[in-house]
């Protein structure tokens, strides 16, 4: 992306365009292919209108996405920031240890190598190779975490982004499951992402702010998702 002669972006613009590429759609990580149980939850009649796939969403954002993944990208962001490999690499292996079943893990994985093969095409740098060689593989947050530190964004605006990608692609996955209209679908995103900034602003209250990965009952839907008859989605 260029300017057009005689004029530039001002780095706050160059920064909002890379958290927004980042959370996009269009971004190659294969993240619409995923339900995270939502598919489950349809299948066993828990999830079967806009109300409840309200209730379904809204409950495992403040139970996973703000008690794991949020916490554990602004740890993530700020190790990559101070170049600190050791906790990059433990980091890592808490997202491995703490998926509750093999479709979770599989997501993890393959959209954090995706994202790293994204990144390499734009730097193949040290960084990025430390991110590469992570065992088993980087995972998605902590790839996450490496090219939102790069955007030079605050941590704010990048739990913001990561959240609201991840909103949007569960709405994308309920209208499609459940299934909803899309006015419905925007109803239901405009709730995810009214109760976002808190969420992000709890995480923002510790430097190291505390991570649990527990939600039973998605993690048993989760797991009867890998044997479900008929399926639109990988997880």
């Amino acid at each position: 992306m260029t300017d057009a002669p005689g004029t530039s972006t001002p780095p706050a613009t160059q920064t909002l365009i890379q958290l927004l590429w980042l959370a996009s759609p269009a971004l190659p990580v294969g993240s619409f292919s995923y339900s995270e149980g939502l598919e489950a939850a349809v299948d066993s009649a828990r999830v079967h209108d806009e109300a409840s796939a309200a209730h379904w969403l809204l409950d495992q954002q403040a139970l996973l996405l703000a008690r794991a993944e949020l916490p554990l990208l602004a740890e993530a962001t700020r190790a990559w920031q101070r170049g600190d490999a050791q906790a990059v690499a433990a980091l890592n292996d808490w997202v491995v240890q703490t998926r509750d079943g093999a479709e979770a893990r599989l997501q993890t994985l393959q959209m954090g190598r995706s994202l790293t093969d994204w990144l390499r095409q734009r730097a193949d740098d040290a960084q990025v190779q430390r991110l590469a060689a992570l065992p088993p593989a980087p995972t998605w947050p902590v790839a996450f975490a490496l090219a939102a530190a790069r955007s030079g964004a605050a941590l704010p605006q990048v739990l913001t982004a990561f959240g609201f990608g991840w909103a949007e692609n569960m709405v994308q996955a309920a209208v499609k499951t459940v299934p909803l209209g899309q006015s419905a679908g925007q109803r239901l995103l405009g709730q995810l992402a009214a109760a976002l900034p808190a969420l992000v602003e709890q995480v923002l209250r510790d430097d190291a702010p505390p991570r649990q990965n527990f939600a039973p009952v998605q993690a048993i839907l989760a797991a009867r998702h890998e044997a479900q008859y008929s399926r639109l989605f990988r997880s």
